[in-house]
């Protein structure tokens, strides 16, 4: 199997996942990575989220050849929109998951570069 192939299954995979969470059992530890500012309630925007998530990953996963690319630059898009997210936890300090720390908040803030940048690759043609 391609690297390619590879990437877009395990991100997608991922992506799926983490919509499930959104939706299930880690939805009150989603909600403070939602910003103050988010003119959603907070609940709303992670089952939104969530679900996103689930339709991106699927798209990830199944699309075929064609639109590959298109899917791979969406999911890229999707984590860039998410990324304030990331930076309201951090600035606000707000514990999540295990993002408890300022280190560890702060650190997470590189991941998201690199989630888009997987994205992007699991698209390229």
């Amino acid at each position: 199997m391609e690297k390619q192939k590879i990437a877009q299954i395990a991100l997608g995979g991922m992506l799926v996942a983490a919509g499930i969470a959104h939706l299930t059992f880690a939805r009150k530890e989603f909600q403070a990575q939602v910003p103050d500012w988010v003119p959603l309630k907070k609940d709303d925007t992670v089952v939104y989220s969530g679900i996103a998530e689930i339709a991106l990953g699927t798209g990830l996963i199944l699309a075929p050849k064609k639109y590959q690319k298109p899917a791979g630059i969406i999911a890229g898009t999707f984590f860039a929109a998410v990324f304030p997210g990331n930076i309201s936890q951090y600035l606000n300090r707000k514990d999540a998951f295990v993002l408890d720390t300022d280190s560890r908040r702060f650190a997470r803030l590189f991941m998201q570069p690199v989630l888009i940048a997987w994205a992007l690759f699991s698209g390229k043609k």
